[in-house]
């Protein structure tokens, strides 16, 4: 939008069942890897599901020895690497603004598990999730603001609109933002209720299969996502490199039903159309979407529909991707995983494939980008993410030019 401050992305943390940096996570998705195993960390119980993305290459510390939630080493670990350029003098001001769907769930599963009601309201009163971002804001020595907030797995998109909003209202100069979460037996409880995992078909294991016509439903998996984002002129200060720019992000709610999203996508398509406005862009400038895509029958038909509504005659031409195949569904770090990969595929060209895409489905004819990665000059790429409770968020991400700096 004219005359509105531009906020660039200047560094990317990721921890994920496919690596334990940015640098593992991008090669994997390039090389079409899937990091869903069978889980481990607790008893299923006879549960039908069990397949999930456990995190790769950290050894979190249980939340009984040390205090602090799964999640937040995950998310403590990615800020930590999203960081690493940024100097300690410029970390006074800098706010941080996470986002979660089940945070700290160590701390209502002590609960469960026996503590006394005392001892569980105090935890509870005490703010868990607020344990999460103070542990993540003090292991990045952050002085500003901080904040965590939940829009279901649509967080991670959530969490940068609120960001971008921080900067450009020059509440802040630089702020840490993303989504993280973990996988652990209450959450998995309540995920199972959602009858939304596969639990595979007859001779073969369970597998996400985004946009897909055998699709049979999604898997979930654990990590962190972080993306520090900076005003213009706070990056140009410190000379660092500007990796792309946060252009415009939009959230709504579809106020349809609690669990199942609208079915013909109009809410998501608003939200997308939003993002889009508040870059001050048209659709046509879009090059790729990086797409929700869980790999279930209704999500994925219904993203289909809305991304018609949005790229209206392009819609079978622009490129799209699921990261899901491969990484799972992470929960509140999903958007911001796919937000990371966002911002490679726009300073490298190159687009991820989307994992166990064999088979296109008429009600899902879009350009889905498959079997290898697809190399393309981008300009513009749409992060769109959904959740259940009917939030959506998206994000506008863009290349970064001499023109628009």
């Amino acid at each position: 939008m004219a005359g509105r401050a531009k906020v660039y992305v200047t560094g990317l943390g990721a921890v994920s069942c496919l690596g334990s940096s940015v640098e593992e996570l991008w090669e994997a998705l390039l090389c079409g890897s899937c990091g869903l195993r069978p889980l481990e960390r607790f008893d299923l119980e006879g549960s039908p599901y069990s397949t999930a993305g456990q995190a790769s290459g950290i050894e979190p510390v249980d939340f009984a020895g040390c205090g602090v939630s799964m999640g937040a080493q995950f998310a403590a670990r990615a800020a930590r690497e999203a960081v690493r350029d940024l100097p300690e003098e410029s970390r006074d001001g800098l706010a941080v603004v996470l986002a979660t769907n089940f945070g700290p769930s160590e701390a209502l599963e002590a609960l469960l598990d026996g503590e006394s009601v005392a001892t569980g309201q105090r935890r509870l009163r005490d703010g868990p999730f607020a344990w999460d971002v103070d542990h993540v804001g003090d292991e990045i020595g952050a002085g500003g603001e901080r904040l965590n907030i939940s829009l279901s797995c649509s967080s991670g998109n959530a969490a940068l609109a609120h960001a971008l909003e921080l900067v450009r209202s020059k509440r802040a100069d630089a702020v840490l933002a993303g989504g993280y979460d973990s996988i652990q037996k209450v959450v998995w409880a309540g995920l199972s209720c959602l009858r939304v995992m596969t639990a595979g078909k007859e001779g073969e294991g369970p597998r996400v299969q985004p946009f897909d016509r055998n699709r049979s439903g999604t898997l979930f998996s654990e990590g962190a996502g972080m993306l520090l984002l900076e005003s213009a002129e706070h990056a140009r200060a410190r000379g660092t490199e500007l990796l792309a720019e946060l252009a415009g992000a939009g959230s709504n709610n579809n106020a349809h039903h609690m669990t199942r999203a609208d079915e013909q996508g109009r809410a998501m398509a608003e939200v997308m159309a939003m993002a889009l406005r508040d870059a001050g862009v048209g659709s046509e400038t879009v090059g790729h979407v990086n797409a929700h895509g869980t790999g279930t029958k209704l999500n994925d038909a219904v993203e289909s529909r809305a991304l018609k509504k949005v790229l209206g005659s392009r819609a079978a031409e622009v490129p799209v991707t699921s990261l899901k195949g491969g990484l799972g569904h992470a929960m509140g770090a999903a958007s911001a995983l796919e937000a990371v990969a966002s911002v490679l595929s726009l300073r490298e060209g190159v687009i991820p494939p989307t994992v166990n895409y064999e088979t296109p489905d008429p009600e899902c004819d879009l350009d889905v980008v498959s079997g290898v990665p697809r190399q393309v000059d981008l300009e513009t790429v749409l992060n769109n993410s959904a959740g259940i409770g009917g939030g959506n968020a998206a994000v506008v991400l863009r290349k970064v030019s001499l023109a628009r700096q």
